[in-house]
């Protein structure tokens, strides 16, 4: 009956918290929230998506807005943001850099400190790291990185609750990443750390990480590769990304050649584990990083991972602004 209550009120009144300027929970990188967290908020994603499959209302955020702000191009990221504030009963207000004061050199601090007061919370999809955590120190309310150069938490946040979903605990497992040192990269990173698995990272010379970036801590869950196929071998989980990441278009035809023994094909996929899984953040290229064969096989949870940003998203909101429901 106390559930149903709950369900009932949740329809008509916001169960988010009043924020207090200077304590308010930020998520601009995946090493922002404890092991604990991650527990929860991947248990709440199940138990959200559930409802939404069931097409049982639940609005814990009626009447709160969220503010998506974008400087770079994007499908999956505003339209799992977007669909999932109204889902949970707010409202989204969409911002491109281009179309606003930012666009025309407002600093970053006064329009946090401007936007966060007409808000409750703020997605960014932007380039350097800096620009967002710039914007967090300034903002009243929760800021969520959507995408930087740097990290993409919430990516990875919807790969890892995939692997749970489709193959359970994540923790003690391997993860090949075949491809750049970028954000999702140093993102998986990050993730295999604080969930303890393990990393085996395969690049070609020229596109290896930035070892300046990574804790001792985090070199025990890493090993480097020169072979992908060293790093395919027994793996649980293979991913990968397109070669070519935005904001380096002019080095594509460089990267090509450089990546070409790089592509994730049926051969790669056979040295892993015969249950192991392929993921793609999206969107990809097939016959470049991944054959056609891998990406539309079998193995491939791409489509699901893809739905997921949907479901971790809104446990991700939901928690930033109520807390723990449980």
């Amino acid at each position: 009956m106390q559930a149903q209550n709950a369900v009932a009120s949740s329809t008509k009144t916001s169960l988010a918290k009043p924020q207090v300027p200077g304590q308010v929970k930020h998520y601009l990188q995946f090493a922002d929230l404890t092991r604990e967290e991650y527990d929860y908020l991947l248990l709440r994603a199940a138990w959200l998506k559930a409802k939404f499959k069931s097409y049982e209302t639940w609005h814990p955020l009626h009447d709160r807005t969220l503010a998506m702000i974008f400087e770079k191009h994007s499908t999956r990221t505003r339209l799992s943001f977007e669909a999932g504030i109204h889902q949970l009963g707010g409202h989204a207000v969409y911002l491109n850099t281009r179309d606003t004061q930012l666009g025309r050199g407002e600093p970053v601090e006064d329009a946090a400190q401007v936007i966060s007061r007409m808000t409750d919370i703020i997605m960014i999809r932007t380039f350097g790291q800096e620009i967002i955590e710039r914007f967090a120190a300034n903002s009243r309310v929760p800021v969520i990185n959507g995408l930087t150069n740097e990290y993409h938490p919430c990516q990875v946040l919807a790969d890892i609750f995939t692997f749970v979903e489709t193959r359970g605990p994540i923790q003690g497992k391997t993860v090949a990443w075949v491809g750049d040192a970028n954000n999702m990269a140093y993102t998986w990173l990050q993730a295999a750390e604080k969930l303890d698995f393990q990393l085996r990272f395969s690049a070609p010379a020229g596109y290896q990480l930035d070892m300046s970036r990574i804790g001792t801590n985090a070199l025990k869950h890493l090993t480097i590769c020169a072979d992908p196929k060293e790093a395919c071998k027994g793996a649980d989980l293979v991913t990968t990304d397109v070669w070519t990441s935005m904001g380096y278009e002019e080095e594509n035809s460089t990267r090509m050649s450089a990546f070409k023994d790089w592509i994730v094909s049926q051969e790669l996929m056979s040295l892993a584990k015969p249950r192991a899984v392929f993921m793609h953040c999206l969107p990809a290229h097939r016959g470049e990083e991944v054959t056609a064969e891998v990406i539309d096989g079998p193995q491939s949870v791409v489509w699901e991972e893809a739905e997921n940003r949907l479901h971790v998203q809104k446990a991700l909101m939901e928690y930033l602004l109520c807390g723990r429901l449980d």
